[in-house]
């Protein structure tokens, strides 16, 4: 069925976009939702007029595309994950990964617009990857990925030490034990 887009429908298009769509998902849920109008006389002349309008909203959002373009071209991030001592990675940086460092840090990228070489990295070092802005812009982000030493080989001298101490402690409580209480 052909209809045009009363708003912006993830994966489907823009306002004012005309599309065909299963007649089935039009009737159950664009059309009840008012994201979609059926194509006809009526409606193509109604969108004509709003043409203005759909062109100022989609201007605006080429331009934060372009600032946040320039934005994340600037970025050099820096990432610390745990890796053992030959530089493997205990586990991966994904897309998911990256999409989290970047609402921590106040930017709304969805995880399905981070493109990470080889779908994830595994080694540490430093890489590219790639965000899909509006309209098939692309900003390239430096990401540098360093190793954290594991705390559990930290800790082992620590308790060793520890033992080292305990032991020489031991004996000194028996030989108090063996002398008489002072009552």
């Amino acid at each position: 069925m052909k209809v045009i887009l009363n708003d912006d429908v993830k994966y489907v298009g823009e306002m004012g976009d005309v599309k065909n769509v299963a007649d089935g998902y039009f009737r159950n849920y664009l059309f009840p939702r008012a994201l979609a109008v059926p194509y006809n006389k009526e409606t193509v002349a109604y969108f004509e007029g709003k043409k203005a309008e759909i062109e100022a909203r989609k201007e605006k959002k080429r331009a934060d595309s372009k600032s946040l373009k320039e934005k994340l071209e600037g970025l050099n991030i820096e990432l610390t994950v745990p890796a053992a001592a030959n530089g493997k990675l205990f586990g991966a940086v994904t897309n998911l990964t990256l999409a989290n460092y970047f609402t921590a840090n106040g930017y709304e990228i969805e995880r399905k617009r981070i493109e990470v070489p080889g779908i994830s990295i595994k080694t540490i070092g430093n890489y590219t990857f790639k965000v899909h802005l509006y309209e098939g812009a692309l900003a390239e982000v430096k990401l540098s990925i360093k190793g954290q030493e594991d705390e559990s080989k930290k800790a082992e001298p620590k308790k060793e030490a520890a033992q080292k101490e305990e032991v020489q402690k031991e004996p000194a409580k028996e030989e108090s034990a063996d002398e008489p209480k002072a009552e």
